[in-house]
């Protein structure tokens, strides 16, 4: 391991949303954090050694994203770590996943139609479908002895009902960390095909793939290409969510032409963040062996959870997630309702960790902790979660 992820980084007076924020959503200042789904690891050195070269310029004009070195750094990404053909005119730039998600189900779909999601789901997709004034149709993961599945049988009456438009999926899944499989993929895909419902795949967590699975981008099984797009960033891999910017692949020619009126005319949003450009571009062609021992890092750490609840917390569980740094905690063994744990977390733990039901109803049993961030962070925060247990356990 030579990337050094087990630095501490003090991240307060950054104006940073998981330390310096914490209070907005946990209500107590001075927690300590495993909540919102950045990393508190140094980005890669290629890509401070190319800020810090663009920064010495000096001048920081309008800038474009719609040229070589940005499409072929994505190209090459998918090719090398995917093996996946991306073709450069798929490549449209956005400022935000979400922001790309909500565009497409604006242009995708009317008032009261309905998006169907899989549940648990990221909370952004509920905001997104709602105030857009779509109808959330959920599609339920079934849960079997630590594992999740898709209900096939729901899904294909979710997507046959009329008013269906779009399936708003996770691959891989956040927050279950399922990485769907090939043939999962190609029955979801026949089946939005056969009901005429377009696909928006939002990968953002690609790269952060577990030994023994692999991520096939939604383009890669798709029966007919106009029916799906993805939309995802370098952000999430490489931890530089603060410098903006993403990108969707669209192959369909007339929906990409409208999404990017909505981004230029519509919504003035097409000019790029030059540091989130060269980001993404350093990342892509410079930065492949910092994902391996990072994806490595982030293996020990989810380890060291399952280990510690072994020995401490048997009442905890943890399956290891097949992708991303977020730890999907089954608590449905404790005594306790989530309400009383989070209590115990935030007052007496002193500890910030996500409660399950942020993602909906099916999350109602979880907590969702994010490790990526130093092995002594992960250490003190099951330290903490066990603290706050025992306090329940002595009331």
């Amino acid at each position: 391991m030579t990337q050094g992820f087990d630095k501490v980084v003090n991240r307060k007076g950054t104006f940073c949303t998981q330390w310096d924020y914490i209070e907005d959503r946990f209500g107590e200042k001075d927690l300590l954090p495993f909540s919102i789904s950045d990393m508190d690891f140094l980005t890669p050195k290629a890509i401070l050694q190319a800020l810090e070269s663009r920064l010495q310029h000096g001048v920081f004009g309008y800038t474009r994203w719609n040229h070589e070195q940005f499409k072929d750094a994505i190209r090459n990404w998918y090719q090398k770590r995917l093996s996946s053909t991306v073709k450069e005119e798929w490549i449209v730039y956005s400022p935000s996943v979400i922001y790309s998600i909500s565009k497409m189900i604006e242009i995708l779909s009317e008032e009261s139609d309905h998006i169907v999601i899989q549940t648990p789901a990221y909370d952004a997709f509920y905001k997104t479908i709602k105030d857009n004034k779509r109808v959330i149709s959920r599609n339920e993961l079934i849960y079997h002895e630590g594992i999740y599945s898709i209900d096939f049988t729901d899904l294909e009456e979710k997507l046959a009902h009329p008013k269906s438009k779009v399936l708003l999926l996770c691959s891989p899944h956040n927050p279950t960390g399922r990485v769907w499989k090939k043939e999962e993929l190609e029955k979801i895909v026949h089946l939005c095909d056969q009901y005429n419902v377009f696909i928006i795949s939002d990968e953002i967590h690609m790269d952060i793939i577990h030994e023994g699975n692999t991520h096939i981008p939604i383009t890669d099984v798709a029966l007919n290409l106009d029916k799906v797009c993805i939309c995802t960033s370098a952000s999430k891999t490489f931890n530089t969510p603060g410098l903006g910017g993403s990108y969707s692949l669209i192959p369909n020619e007339n929906l990409r032409e409208a999404f990017l009126l909505t981004l230029k005319n519509k919504d003035g949003l097409s000019s790029a963040s030059i540091f989130g450009t060269l980001a993404t571009i350093s990342a892509y062609n410079e930065c492949e062996v910092w994902v391996d021992e990072l994806v490595e890092y982030i293996q020990g750490n989810l380890q060291t959870i399952q280990s510690y609840f072994e020995t401490h917390l048997p009442n905890l569980q943890l399956t290891m997630p097949e992708s991303t740094y977020l730890a999907w905690i089954d608590i449905s063994q404790l005594p306790y309702s989530s309400e009383q744990l989070q209590y115990a977390l935030v007052h007496h733990g002193k500890v910030a960790i996500m409660s399950g039901e942020t993602y909906g109803e099916a999350g109602k049993s979880f907590i969702r902790m994010n490790v990526g961030c130093p092995q002594s962070k992960v250490i003190e925060g099951l330290q903490r979660l066990n603290k706050a247990i025992k306090y329940l356990e002595g009331h």
